[in-house]
């Protein structure tokens, strides 16, 4: 509304100033026909009726004939009119000097005429040359001050026509600088306005991002038109809602795990009594069965213990002890423990380590994310494939990557199996038995180490997992 309301006050800013250039306009139009032109048509008529008065003037003196004066009189209130008329339209001073002086001269040529015509009327002599030379002198500086008036005029309109072009040219100029200014400020409006929109818009576009992430802990705080803070306020609640949810049911898991790893522990060992034949002897059927018991015990356990680092990695219990170490060695560790599963399935694991400078970490965390990757690798490289692990530079961080010659992950599920019970479908293949929650463990240790894990794949063969961990300062 501000914004739309700048641009109308600057259109009618610029709507004001036109009707007042346009009116400055007519006004010295107006003086040019009812002034200027009115002047020159009245020093015509003013320089007729002088022309008359001199000629009657002229012939009275040789004819002495009453009427021809009666048409010089007539002649001179002619002029006089004239020159009353040109004196209302005057508006300037020298045009008023230049008629006010043209009015005396006029009144003492009359003067003249009036005294040789009363002696011409009583007969009485007198110098006639003398009153010519008068009359011719007066005429003269008359028909100056006539010509004086006509040139002021066309000056006074020469000066309008000027001051026109100047004013057109001011109207364009403040014009073009107006629509410079509007252009400007309507751009300027534009992105202020469009920002106000975009901006918090973006901002939860970002954190709607995070919480697809896993992060819940959101609290969208922006400065923005009411409807979109009301929208960001609504998210903030949802967020909200979501950590809620999350809590319960992290806590839900970590009970039931809890309760169930005591009776899983208590059948694992139940099992294997059983099969020690510590409880009696038992047929081989039945040490089939008692096998496959013991298995599936495992692996609920397995799962029961993943479950519960999930919940506590998420809670924030997990209690981290952080030392300067050197990851190579405890990347040689992981490798050494799985070295009879590779060689059982026939896969060779190769290592390529750089050497590293000490790292901040927690070892035994960093091993559960290295025995995670290595035994996922195993899992999914066939027979007479190969494994490597490496470790090297990468910027200022070291990184440690685990690559197989497995099938390969599609691209539409990279970012996806870092979430929790995820596992990724590879087409033509079994899916292999697994929690999902192995690699929702890794980001989760890599991230609280300051570091980020990610995977590459071209989707047809082979993975590999790559975990940076920032360098000690």
């Amino acid at each position: 509304m501000t914004g739309y309301l700048a641009l109308l006050l600057l259109s009618a800013g610029v709507s004001v100033y036109a009707i007042l250039q346009l009116r400055h306009v007519h006004d010295i139009a107006n003086s040019m026909i009812l002034v200027d032109n009115s002047l020159l048509d009245l020093h015509k008529g003013l320089t007729d009726a002088l022309l008359s008065e001199q000629r009657y003037e002229k012939k009275y003196v040789l004819m002495r004939d009453r009427s021809l004066f009666r048409r010089f009189s007539e002649s001179a209130a002619d002029f006089e009119e004239h020159l009353h008329e040109a004196g209302r339209k005057a508006d300037s001073r020298g045009l008023g000097s230049v008629l006010a002086r043209a009015g005396d001269l006029h009144r003492a040529y009359k003067d003249l005429v009036f005294a040789e015509a009363g002696m011409i009327r009583s007969g009485s002599a007198y110098s006639a040359a003398w009153y010519r030379a008068e009359k011719e002198s007066v005429l003269e500086s008359l028909g100056d001050e006539l010509q004086q008036l006509r040139a002021l005029s066309q000056k006074n309109m020469v000066d309008k026509v000027r001051h026109l072009r100047e004013a057109g040219a001011r109207a364009t100029g403040a014009g073009m600088m107006t629509t410079a200014v509007a252009v400007g400020t309507g751009l300027v409006l534009s992105v202020l306005i469009t920002g106000s929109i975009t901006r918090p818009l973006n901002d939860m576009k970002i954190k709607m991002a995070e919480v697809s992430g896993g992060i819940r802990d959101v609290d969208l705080e922006i400065s923005s038109p009411p409807e979109i803070a009301a929208l960001a306020r609504s998210f903030t609640v949802m967020c909200g809602k979501l950590r809620e949810l999350d809590t319960l049911k992290t806590d839900f898991y970590a009970l039931m795990s809890h309760e169930l790893r005591t009776p899983l522990t208590s059948i694992r060992e139940s099992t294997n009594l059983f099969l020690e034949g510590r409880a009696g002897s038992v047929t081989e059927k039945q040490k089939k069965l008692l096998t496959i018991m013991a298995e599936e015990s495992d692996r609920m356990i397995d799962l029961v213990s993943s479950l519960l680092d999930i919940s506590r990695l998420e809670s924030g219990m997990v209690a981290y002890h952080f030392s300067r170490r050197e990851v190579n060695p405890l990347i040689l560790r992981a490798v050494n423990e799985v070295l009879p599963l590779a060689e059982a399935k026939g896969i060779r694991i190769e290592t390529k380590l750089e050497d590293l400078p000490l790292l901040d970490l927690d070892a035994e965390r960093i091993l559960q994310v290295l025995r995670n990757l290595i035994g996922n690798a195993l899992k999914f490289t066939p027979r007479e494939g190969r494994v490597t692990v490496s470790s090297r530079f990468l910027g200022q961080q070291a990184a440690v990557s685990v690559a197989d010659t497995g099938p390969g992950i599609p691209g539409d599920q990279a970012a996806v199996i870092f979430e929790k019970y995820r596992q990724a479908a590879v087409e033509g293949r079994q899916k292999l038995q697994g929690s999902g929650l192995g690699l929702a463990i890794v980001r989760h240790i890599v991230h609280d180490h300051g570091g980020t894990v990610w995977v590459e794949s071209d989707g047809k063969q082979g993975s590999t997992f790559i975990f940076v961990l920032p360098l000690c300062s």
